[in-house]
């Protein structure tokens, strides 16, 4: 737990650049338009006097000082332009590195603009009902949910690398949020703003290296076991039972010590939602893709059944709603309803560094203790999601991703979504899969998407008031299904054993903290890795006369020991001692802790009348083990010759 954007994608041929620059009216699907190519390094500066020689710039430019000033002051001002024009190709690769949004904006066109539109309306339609489920999953008032959806669709725009990935609330973060904020929205907003730091700072540490140390089988099981959380968290809704505690087996506990409590009517509309979504979601999969060979008819039904099962939330919600609005019309409302929401855009203020509660004022640092752990969990695991998301459909689309600018993009949407009341968002799997098979061609249908947002704000909210949380249910039910990976485990027992164990732990140990899994299971993933290099594994090439030994992996402070061990063990722990060869041509780099070790070594080996030499070193360990100055080394550049050099000796 990377890759530039500047040319997006990366290398291509100046042909296809020159093809765009003329305003080529498509968008490949496994492409995104080139930025205009920085001009060519400029020609080194010229030399102070011509070829001719200074005599000979003499007699063409007068004679004695006169000639010699003009030829200076002329060079002067050649290096002084070749200098600022350095400069300012230096600026503008900096300026688009930072700004992706420049490197296919100039090339934009009209067909693009009708796929990012058509595409951000219908990642749209999906948001808005999904975002006001996450918010139920945060236990935060459902509005919170679209107030956390806008603002990244609007930085993403300028700052993002994928043309894929949309950022906005997920099940995952939403999951995280209701641990860390105490379903206080004071709380959430304020672990934004905090993540934000966090990942603006390492953007620009370039610090992302350090999300490498989460391995798969941790993620693996901590999505599961979210998935399971998530779903199971809402039953309760989908029943229409109320008082459930929060903790998940304490929440398993009541949820059928209560079940004699469900409500008939809120358990057949939550099971209907969730046969409508099942229905749609495999009638959008058995449609085939649209062929410029069929008829037109065929193609606008395929359209049309297409556009209705992506849109599948949007449509049961109103389906919903619709029930729910008839009933209360006449006078009874068998369900549980979402209630009155707060009304309009949110406003534009500084988030809250203080919380006001009946028993009095909560400070900052109080409630930055609050929240514990979850200021390390919450920014690392919101990178985490975004950026696997991004490379992903990046590897699938033949483009490349920065990983340091993405931290940057979804650094600073969490620091602004924090002053519009949004609480930690990341990179949305099920919403970037919508995003690229409508076929989006940049990050500009994201702004359509964030309109869209805003209107259902602006006008929607009375509505909410008549969804009923079941079909709220429904639709998280159906969207963190997916992230239950069953095959996994199998897969894990098969190919590798030991990654069993952090895979096993998180999953286990996130049922009980979230925190406490993640962090175990990455403990566990990092001594099994400190394992193998504090124990490397040593191959013996020969035996005979000169033992040759070879180790398969790098040599570090940790493997000393075992490397020590080894060769006294093999080669001098014999009743007759034997000469050895080290052949460290898979070792690239050593310490002074091992190159202390190998002094002693040597100094063993001469102990007992042999010779301990090495063969084909790599020039940074050579330059290294000679400044060491090691009594008795020597190094040969093939086995061959370390060979003949023992047995001579």
């Amino acid at each position: 737990m990377g890759v530039s954007f500047v040319s997006w994608p990366s290398s291509s041929s100046s042909r296809d650049h020159m093809s765009r620059a003329r305003g080529e009216q498509s968008c490949s699907s496994t492409s995104l338009p080139l930025p205009s190519p920085l001009p060519p390094p400029p020609p080194p500066p010229p030399l102070l006097f011509p070829r001719a020689g200074i005599f000979g710039g003499l007699r063409r430019s007068g004679s004695g000082a006169q000639g010699l000033f003009t030829i200076c002051r002329a060079q002067v001002r050649s290096t002084d332009f070749s200098m600022t024009e350095r400069a300012w190709c230096c600026s503008l690769k900096i300026v688009q590195k930072r700004l992706p949004v420049l490197g296919w904006l100039p090339h934009y066109s009209l067909k693009w603009l009708q796929l990012d539109s058509i595409a951000g309306f219908t990642v749209g339609l999906t948001v808005v009902p999904q975002a006001l489920a996450y918010a139920e999953v945060a236990g935060l008032p459902v509005q919170y949910g679209l107030y956390s959806s806008f603002m990244g669709c609007f930085v993403y725009f300028f700052l993002g690398t994928s043309r894929d990935v949309t950022l906005g609330p997920t099940a995952i973060m939403s999951l995280l949020v209701s641990f860390y904020a105490l379903h206080q929205p004071a709380y959430a907003v304020l672990l934004a703003f905090l993540s934000g730091c966090i990942q603006l700072a390492m953007g620009i540490l370039h610090l992302g290296f350090l999300l490498d140390f989460i391995s798969l089988p941790v993620i693996k099981g901590f999505t599961s076991a979210a998935s399971i959380t998530i779903g199971f968290g809402q039953i309760k809704n989908l029943l229409g039972l109320q008082d459930i505690p929060q903790q998940f087996f304490l929440q398993v506990y009541y949820t059928f010590l209560r079940i004699g409590q469900t409500r008939v009517g809120d358990a057949v509309l939550g099971l209907i939602c969730i046969v409508l979504l099942l229905l749609l979601k495999m009638m959008r999969e058995q449609v085939p893709p649209l062929n410029q060979q069929v008829p037109p008819c065929v193609r606008l039904s395929r359209l049309i059944v297409w556009a209705t099962a992506t849109a599948r939330n949007a449509l049961v919600i109103l389906f919903a709603g619709l029930i729910a609005y008839s009933f209360q019309v006449m006078g009874s409302q068998p369900f549980l309803l979402t209630g009155k929401t707060a009304e309009g855009l949110p406003p534009f203020q500084l988030p809250p560094f203080s919380l006001v509660t009946p028993n009095g004022t909560v400070p900052f640092h109080q409630m930055v203790q609050d929240m514990g752990a979850g200021l390390a969990v919450v920014p690392l695991m919101a990178l985490l999601e975004s950026i696997t998301i991004a490379k992903t459909f990046a590897s699938q689309n033949n483009y490349h991703i920065d990983s340091n600018q993405e931290l940057l993009a979804i650094g600073i949407t969490n620091l602004l979504g924090s002053f519009v009341s949004s609480y930690p968002v990341t990179g949305s799997f099920g919403r970037t899969a919508v995003n690229a098979q409508t076929g989006v061609c940049t990050p500009a249908g994201g702004l359509v998407t964030g309109v869209l947002v805003m209107l259902s704000l602006a006008y929607l909210t009375p509505l909410f008031y008549y969804i009923p949380k079941a079909a709220l249910a429904a639709v998280i039910i159906m969207a963190v299904a997916p992230l239950f990976d069953a095959k996994i485990f199998w897969k894990v027992w098969h190919v590798k054993r030991m990654d069993m164990v952090p895979l096993c732990i998180t999953f286990l140990l996130c049922f009980w903290e979230v925190q406490y899994g993640i962090l175990a299971g990455t403990l566990v993933s990092g001594m099994i890795l400190l394992y193998h290099v504090a124990r490397p594994q040593i191959q013996q090439v020969s035996k005979g006369s000169v033992l040759i030994l070879q180790p398969i992996s790098g040599l570090h402070f940790p493997a000393v020991e075992a490397l020590q061990e080894t060769l006294f063990s093999q080669a001098l722990a014999a009743s007759l001692p034997c000469c050895t060869i080290l052949d460290c041509t898979h070792v690239s780099s050593i310490d002074y802790t091992v190159m202390t070790g190998l002094g002693e070594l040597l100094a063993e080996f001469r102990n007992h009348g042999v010779s301990l030499v090495f063969a084909k070193l790599q020039a940074p360990v050579l330059s290294d083990l000679l400044n060491a100055d090691l009594k008795g080394f020597q190094y040969f550049s093939t086995l061959e010759e370390a060979e003949n050099y023992l047995n001579e000796e």
